[in-house]
């Protein structure tokens, strides 16, 4: 089969000509966008490393996740991507413990938190879900803002629940 543009040796040429040049410019734009977009996250706390940076700014909370009525753990090292890399949130134990530091005050929320340790929040079904900061339930759910030294529990509910395992059908004793 005689591809479009391939039979005649001059238009051959040209498509061949055309291919090269949009494959070099659709390089050009990927690779500069990429160099463009991480000299622009340089200072952006939720995607910077801290290594080498002073962050005399430091909070640290406690969250206690449950998902479907059952405890979810929280790993320690959340936020330690490469040797060379250490983010502004993170654990450094399993036990719950949240720190955050940056350059200056930074409103952190609890939703950063959980978008850094990819915690499958669209897997939730947020109408059923709330987030408890010190025994009172948030209006602002994960966007509430991380403060030094609360406790947070969120609650979450999937999707993929099925709530009739959650009930009794039996009639009440008596």
């Amino acid at each position: 089969m005689i591809w479009p543009g391939m039979g005649d040796p001059a238009k051959r040429k040209k498509t061949l000509r055309f291919l090269a040049i949009t494959a070099v410019i659709a390089i050009s734009v990927g690779l500069a966008s990429t160099f463009i977009q991480s000299y622009l996250n340089t200072d952006n706390p939720l995607r910077a490393c801290i290594n080498d940076r002073h962050t005399p700014y430091r909070i640290t909370a406690t969250l206690e996740i449950e998902v479907d009525g059952q405890r979810a753990d929280i790993p320690a090292d959340i936020g330690r991507e490469a040797p060379n890399c250490h983010r502004t949130m993170y654990t450094l134990t399993n036990d719950g413990t949240i720190h955050a530091e940056w350059i200056e005050e930074y409103p952190f929320e609890i939703g950063h938190f959980l978008w850094m340790w990819e915690f499958p929040l669209r897997d939730m079904e947020q109408s059923k879900s709330a987030v408890y900061v010190d025994g009172t339930e948030s209006p602002h759910f994960i966007n509430h803002p991380l403060q030094d030294g609360l406790h947070y529990k969120a609650v979450f509910t999937s999707k993929a629940h099925d709530e009739s395992k959650d009930r009794d059908f039996l009639p009440p004793e008596k």
